[in-house]
């Protein structure tokens, strides 16, 4: 096995005979998709086409079509990444939960199953702990295997959303598993290591990943729900507390997507397990996540193709993530906060807007998000910026969906606003920018 030394290989001998080529994964022919019905309106529609997308890049074996191109003539990396297949399962897992259905949940548990043969396997010298592991076979490096953090964070989430649909999917020892690792990784002042690598002698810091410690505390507030446990609550705790504490002062800030989904479900599922105190620094390190987001939001033309965006670029996956953040702080953002809640209400209606606008609509790939607005030629075709500006990668569908269906979900709870109509940019909207 490329990048592992002859001591390590035979720990990893085993576990490739279920591999399948990445070459070998491609999409689901147009005439052969499989459809996706939702209830009639423009939101919901855009929402079945996307999970319509990612049903129908899931191989037979489990393993999604990582990355596609728009442009023929672009070759797509053969790469893949194992945290964002995990991703991609809890995604489909909130779109089994909005609509119900049993080609989602057949991938869901087959993409899931995958995972396990091919990745979830023990940290060696650390008795009890399991990972789920990026393997240079699978994801197309000649890097050693390692362990992200996130990688185990999402894989936990993940396999916590198949749980919801078939109980015992994974043996509650595994699941505890995979939280006692996450736990080892967490150091004594709440941050963490980012890496395990057996080459490297175990524990890795030396990088830093903004995303990891939001997906581990969403990991551990989701694993306490099915097992309750003071280790769970206390380390997911201390995660937010470090990120607040690291924060604390700046006006611009991570757009931390994955820390104010973990707060909402912190805040949802376990209240009492916060000091009055705790409470506090967590709601007000949401608060400045959502105040730095909005400060970074550009101003664009009306009816250019980025109006609506988050980003200064016009990407999309960036946009989709900061907007899941937002909607979920609309779940816990208190009364006191009426005009930061009006403010995301404002951004969150307009990228809404710019994803649906963003999603391809007709044709092969229909239901992608390419990684930026892409303009359109009179005969139909798109304008390519660049090499990567067609892209489509089963993380931009992932988010963008996760964020139409909280979007939905949010506006079902405000009548005033009706989902559908919300897609087009209000006079309020409009005169705020």
């Amino acid at each position: 096995m490329k990048g592992l030394r002859r001591g390590k290989r035979l720990f990893f001998m085993t576990l490739l005979a279920a591999f399948a080529p990445i070459a070998g994964c491609n999409r689901t022919p147009e005439s052969a998709r499989q459809p996706i019905t939702m209830p009639e309106g423009p939101l919901q529609q855009a929402i079945a086409s996307g999970a319509e997308y990612m049903v129908n890049a899931c191989g037979p074996d489990g393993q999604f079509v990582y990355r596609i191109h728009l442009d023929p003539a672009v070759e797509a990396k053969p790469k893949y990444n194992i945290v964002r297949h995990a991703g991609a399962i809890y995604a489909l897992g909130m779109i089994d939960q909005y609509q119900p259905n049993p080609a989602v949940r057949e991938v869901m548990v087959r993409a899931a199953e995958w995972m396990k043969e091919t990745s979830m396997h023990l940290a060696p010298n650390e008795a009890g702990l399991l990972a789920i592991w990026s393997m240079p076979e699978i994801e197309g490096t000649d890097d050693a295997a390692e362990v992200k953090l996130g990688g185990t964070a999402l894989g936990l989430v993940a396999l916590l959303s198949v749980e919801r649909i078939s109980p015992g999917a994974t043996s509650i020892e595994q699941l505890r598993g995979l939280g006692r690792f996450l736990v080892f990784m967490q150091r004594e002042d709440g941050s963490y290591y980012s890496k395990y690598s057996p080459e490297s002698g175990g524990r890795d810091g030396q990088w830093q990943s903004l995303y990891y410690p939001g997906e581990a505390a969403l990991g551990l507030v989701m694993l306490n729900q099915l097992d309750p446990s003071p280790v769970w609550q206390e380390a997911a705790i201390k995660t937010l507390l470090y990120l607040a504490d690291q924060r604390r002062g700046f006006v611009t800030v991570e757009a931390d997507h994955w820390a104010l989904l973990a707060t909402a479900r912190l805040f949802d599922q376990a209240p009492e397990a916060m000091t009055p105190q705790q409470r506090e620094i967590i709601m007000h390190h949401a608060i400045q996540v959502c105040r730095s987001i909005l400060i970074g939001r550009p101003h664009c033309a009306p009816n250019a193709e980025a109006e609506g965006s988050l980003t200064f670029n016009s990407r999309t996956c960036p946009t989709a993530t900061r907007l899941e953040g937002l909607i979920a702080a609309l779940e816990f953002l208190p009364d006191e906060q009426a005009e930061l809640r009006k403010e995301i209400r404002l951004a969150v209606d307009e990228g809404i807007g710019f994803l649906k606008r963003s999603q391809i609509d007709s044709g092969p790939h229909r239901g992608g998000v390419p990684r930026e607005a892409l303009a359109r030629k009179p005969d139909g075709t798109f304008w390519f910026v660049d090499d990567r500006s067609g892209e489509i990668r089963i993380d931009y569908v992932q988010h963008a969906v996760s964020a139409m269906i909280q979007y939905d979900l949010l506006a079902r709870d405000c009548p005033s606003q009706p989902a559908d109509d919300s897609l087009a940019i209000s006079n309020e909207a409009s005169s705020a920018r």
